[in-house]
């Protein structure tokens, strides 16, 4: 069985701006790929090669994936198999810029693997939901 692009890929690309300065914002951003998250608590390792994962309790969870570059307040990248349970890879940007008033939060996760057709369908609303927790964060923090 032949697989198309659509099929293999996924690439999301997502901004909003923030009325916060780049340093609340990425304080905010860790917090809600982290403990934060009110829908999904994680843990995010904030530091090159620190891991990003649902922790169940006793030795149980799972790994979403690790910090492949992190530049606070400006930037961060991880990479994993993210919520995928299956061969897939995933690299997920956030970059945060200073603009006037605040900042602007740009996202863009890009995905190669057999994906599964609800991830493809749920992932764009699930990161607009999280920058959209982020901007509350960050503004009434």
């Amino acid at each position: 069985m032949n697989a198309t692009e659509q099929e293999l890929a996924i690439n999301v690309d997502q901004e909003i701006a923030v009325a916060a300065p780049p340093e609340r914002v990425f304080a905010a951003m860790l917090g809600q790929l982290g403990p934060k998250n009110e829908q999904l608590p994680m843990v995010l390792e904030p530091r090159p090669g620190g891991r990003w994962f649902r922790d169940l309790g006793e030795d149980a969870g799972h790994l979403w994936g690790h910090v492949q570059v992190i530049k606070p307040p400006a930037l961060l990248e991880l990479t994993g198999p993210m919520f995928m349970s299956y061969p897939a890879i995933n690299h997920l940007q956030i970059r945060v810029t200073e603009q006037d008033g605040g900042s602007l939060v740009t996202l863009k996760h890009t995905a190669f693997g057999k994906i599964d057709a609800d991830h493809r369908d749920g992932v764009t609303g699930g990161w607009q939901h999280l920058l959209g927790a982020i901007k509350d964060d960050a503004e009434h923090s």
